[in-house]
């Protein structure tokens, strides 16, 4: 039913082959996933042709139902394992991953990039990731196709650094603007999808006593909201030496009869006070709040449902006009659970060897303990990146206290030489006030500035010390064209 087949270089080997014994993996399993690249796994023995030609990371895999002609896997293998049973039978097994692991391989650059619409800004990654491969790797490399996932105005303000394209990818616009990745081949090109959703609406239905061998329900309640407590724009403190990095923030409290919060009085029913809030910077007015609170409440607060179940695929003998596929939405009927509605398969597992064993996950797709950790861990990873962006900031900032204070010198010592009225010292202090400035001026252009901090948009810190810094002073402001002015003044009488 599947032939597998490696290929190094230009050199193809069939190591599975329903026609032929011979010609066997002992296991292989296929899983298919949204965003995410996909996996096969299998085992071998030594009689096998592959057994000894296999290399990690160069050697590349396909997949193919040799009925429907449709190739279920194509990548690269991963990680291998020897090993001997207690019967001393030797045996390799390898991992493989999907193209989309591919873009693994490179790493970005950093830049700053305004304006740019999100499928020019994609583009900038994939170029990117392309450059970095190697010439004779054509098979890792990809073709923009469709873009269709945007925002309100479809253009982004991003900072690149250099992590691989692939997280790249998820940081900067799949984890903000969601959407989906998807690769496909026409003309034996290789596109790389982003769009706001994979898949179609498909008639094939998975039914109880028709092609649903079992099915198991899952129900994680962990996102639910009982009260929400709305937050917009940060609110500028009236203690001007406040430093406390929490702001106060915009509320609903003087559209809500005092209160902060709204609830969701069902599920505050069944589950209890469960309260968390939801921050939005481009909102100033409380109604308006109000409105995005309870928007957000309505869309989000839910139990999320997976079902995992077992389903044939009765498309290989003519029973049924498709197969499943990740992605498509089908109708799902099972009346001892009270199950009869349309839904989208999220994950499939393909047994290459047992294909009865196939199974199908429907519904949400959740977090599996190790997706957690992989999440903590790049948190973890942004802590350290803020530490050390702030003390950086620190620095510059303690550079520039020093610059003021010389500054300020130099103003005190003019305002003494112009009680004096000694010209010469005048016109010194005038140079030291002037290099003073100078290098002021360079320490205010050499303060970095870190996404998305502007004057109009709240990051590192705030838009209103944003300006602040943007325009700082000193203590004892000076007009330089007045003092010179002066100074020519105080000449013209000296020469009269």
């Amino acid at each position: 039913m599947y032939k597998v087949t490696i290929i190094n270089g230009k050199q193809e080997t069939v190591i599975h082959h329903p026609a032929f014994n011979d010609l066997k993996v002992q296991t292989g399993q296929i899983k298919q996933g949204i965003n995410a690249a996909d996996s096969f796994s299998f085992t071998i023995f030594p009689g096998n042709p592959g057994f000894h030609i296999i290399r990690p990371l160069r050697t590349l895999v396909t997949v193919d139902h040799i009925q429907s002609g449709k190739r279920e896997f194509e990548g690269r293998v991963l990680l291998p394992t020897e090993s001997m049973d207690d019967q001393g039978k030797l045996m390799n097994s390898f991992l493989c991953e999907g193209e989309l692991g591919y873009l693994n391989d490179s790493c970005q650059r950093h830049g700053e990039y305004r304006n740019m619409t999100v499928a020019a800004f994609f583009k900038v990654m994939v170029d990117r990731h392309n450059a970095e491969i190697a010439g004779d790797e054509i098979d890792k490399k990809f073709q923009v196709g469709q873009v269709t996932v945007t925002n309100s105005t479809d253009n982004v303000y991003r900072y690149l650094g250099y992590e691989s394209t692939l997280d790249s990818i998820f940081d900067k616009l799949i984890d903000r603007l969601g959407g989906e990745l998807r690769i496909r081949k026409q003309h034996g090109v290789r596109y790389l999808d982003y769009i706001s959703k994979a898949g179609v609406q498909k008639m094939t239905e998975i039914r109880i006593a028709k092609n649903l061998k079992s099915i198991e329900k899952e129900a994680d309640p962990s996102e639910i909201i009982t009260r929400l407590i709305p937050l917009g724009v940060s609110m500028e403190s009236e203690d001007e030496g406040a430093v406390d990095a929490s702001q106060a923030r915009v509320t609903i409290a003087s559209v809500n009869g005092g209160r902060d919060y709204i609830e969701d009085e069902a599920a505050k029913h069944i589950y209890g006070v469960l309260a968390k809030s939801e921050t939005w910077d481009d909102i100033t007015l409380p109604a308006n709040l109000m409105i995005r609170g309870k928007q957000f409440i309505a869309e989000n607060n839910r139990v999320k449902i997976k079902y995992v179940l077992s389903a044939l695929d009765l498309s290989l003998i003519g029973l049924d006009p498709e197969s499943f596929e990740v992605g498509n939405y089908y109708p799902v009927i099972n009346p001892v659970m009270g199950i009869n509605e349309s839904m989208r398969v999220v994950e499939k597992t393909i047994d290459i060897i047992h294909p009865n064993t196939n199974s199908l996950s429907i519904g949400d797709l959740f977090k599996t303990a190790s997706q957690y950790q992989n999440d903590m861990s790049k948190a973890q990873k942004n802590v350290v990146q803020l530490q050390n962006t702030i003390h950086r900031q620190a620095q510059a900032i303690g550079g520039m206290k020093t610059q003021i204070d010389a500054v300020n010198g130099a103003v005190n010592s003019i305002e003494l030489t112009l009680r004096d009225s000694d010209l010469d010292a005048l016109n010194k202090a005038v140079k030291q006030l002037q290099t003073a400035i100078q290098e002021l001026d360079e320490s205010i252009g050499d303060m970095p500035i870190y996404q998305p901090a502007t004057e109009t948009v709240d990051g590192l810190f705030s838009a209103f010390d944003k300006k602040k810094l943007n325009l700082i002073t000193m203590r004892n402001p000076v007009d330089l064209d007045a003092l010179v002015a002066k100074v020519e003044a105080l000449e013209g009488g000296n020469n009269g």
